[in-house]
């Protein structure tokens, strides 16, 4: 890279310190025109991994005192020369000090791009730079730990041991192609059959993955439903420990729906908290009961709502039809007043079996909500020591394509196809994968894929 770039690193507003990152051949060419060392060294005797204090100057004006770290190529995040200026938090002081770099011969770093140069330089492969950004996205502490597992290299260690064992064989093939005097077919039949089936079996572990990792990247998609006053915002203040939504005994108050995150179990639910559903009264209220029975069709988990204290109604008796054949826990709610309806009625166990009785005024039952939730989506058998889990889409459908081209491999093999056949779809499941590491992959996608980094990483 002949340019040498520079980025605010830390989020904008006013904080106890900011960084301004640089990289590149120049970085400490630059840097000393405008770092004044309190005990002043040369470069080449500073040690990389080391931090100098002083100030950062414009001529004789000094803008800020500092801490500046020396990272020494190619022992640096980018491998090139880098420099973190870490300065008092304030909006004003970081751009002036950016400023100060680009004045001195620094360009303006794109999105992405310390990552970008990491993953052209060397340093980690795609899969991990990717990771990079699900970590500073991550919602939960499950998502945190997918990510650091990949950004530490688990996926790649996995896509290498299969790309190993296609190999393998891939160069018995080749022999045999260019000599086939020496080819022995019964024998090399089955050590084809057998690395197909072998691949096709880690790739199938591993595109599985995917349905835990969508829960921990994406999280719970949760609409609370149910008439008005029956409950569902105090329950979603109940969850969340705070009033997000306002709660009166007058029936109808939320009139759209209200969406919050909460991390259950090491998992984030999207709680979307709902119009009430009834016979609107309005025009703006029908948008809401419209836009809620949107939510419920579209979630991944319906918690409906009942209030506990009132016999089930002809409204309430078309919630339970909403939610059929649904993923659904049913709440009977307001269990601190008298009980008329049971968690044993007939109408609402032929919906679902999760039935449970809380009281959201009194935050009871909610630990045993979360324990269900739990139980149904399999949570506390996500274990991210000893498993690879697939997070990212784009993972995902590679791996799939990789895979539909090992069962085209094994089909082909069956039937007796030539063998420099079967070669072409061993081949191609090696350009698959290489697309998850970056071995082969196009500009316009790295180019994507960089473009949704923030600036400074």
């Amino acid at each position: 890279m002949s340019t040498t770039i520079a980025s605010i690193s830390t989020a904008p507003g006013i904080g106890g310190i900011g960084i301004i990152r640089m990289s590149g051949a120049q970085t400490f060419e630059i840097l000393e025109k405008i770092f004044k060392q309190k005990n002043p060294q040369k470069i080449e005797d500073i040690k990389g991994y080391t931090i100098k204090y002083g100030h950062i100057v414009d001529n004789e004006k000094i803008i800020d005192e500092v801490l500046v770290s020396y990272f020494k190529a190619p022992k640096s995040y980018t491998t090139e020369n880098m420099c973190e200026i870490n300065s008092h938090g304030g909006t004003v002081i970081l751009k002036e000090i950016l400023e100060l770099c680009l004045k001195n011969g620094a360009e303006l770093a794109e999105p992405g791009e310390f990552t970008k140069r990491a993953f052209l330089n060397g340093r980690i492969d795609l899969a991990q730079a990717e990771s990079v950004i699900d970590i500073i996205n991550a919602k939960s502490e499950k998502e945190a730990k997918s990510s650091i597992n990949q950004l530490e290299g688990f996926l790649s260690r996995d896509i290498s041991e299969i790309k190993q064992g296609i190999l393998d064989v891939l160069v018995n093939i080749d022999v045999t192609i260019d000599y086939p005097e020496y080819d022995t077919p019964e024998v090399q039949k089955k050590e084809i059959k057998d690395m197909l089936e072998n691949t096709i079996n880690k790739l199938s572990r591993l595109e599985k993955s995917f349905d835990n990792g969508k829960i921990i990247k994406d999280g719970i998609k949760t609409a609370i439903i149910g008439k008005p006053n029956a409950g569902k915002s105090s329950l979603l203040n109940a969850i969340l420990k705070e009033d997000r939504a306002i709660v009166t005994a007058l029936a109808g108050t939320t009139r759209d729906t209200i969406e919050e995150f909460v991390t259950v179990r090491g998992v984030p639910l999207k709680l979307v908290d709902t119009a009430g559903i009834r016979e609107a009264v309005d025009e703006v209220e029908k948008i809401g009961v419209e836009k809620s029975i949107k939510q419920a069709q579209d979630a991944d988990l319906e918690i409906a709502i009942f209030d506990s204290s009132k016999p089930l109604d002809a409204e309430d008796l078309e919630i339970l039809n909403l939610i059929k054949n649904k993923k659904t826990i049913i709440l009977l709610n307001k269990t601190d007043l008298e009980q008329v309806i049971s968690e044993d009625d007939d109408r609402l166990t032929s919906v679902t079996s999760n039935i449970l009785k809380i009281s959201a005024l009194n935050k009871t039952g909610i630990e045993e909500l979360y324990d269900k939730i739990s139980e149904m989506f399999n949570l506390d058998e996500i274990n991210l020591d000893n498993e690879v889990l697939i997070t990212n889409l784009r993972h995902k459908n590679i791996i799939s394509k990789a895979k539909e081209n090992a069962l085209n491999a094994k089909n082909a093999l069956e039937n007796n196809m030539p063998i420099d056949i079967i070669a072409i779809y061993i081949r191609q499941i090696l350009d698959d994968l290489g697309e998850i590491t970056g071995e082969v992959v196009t500009e316009d996608i790295i180019n994507e894929i960089f473009s949704k980094f923030c600036l400074g990483k």
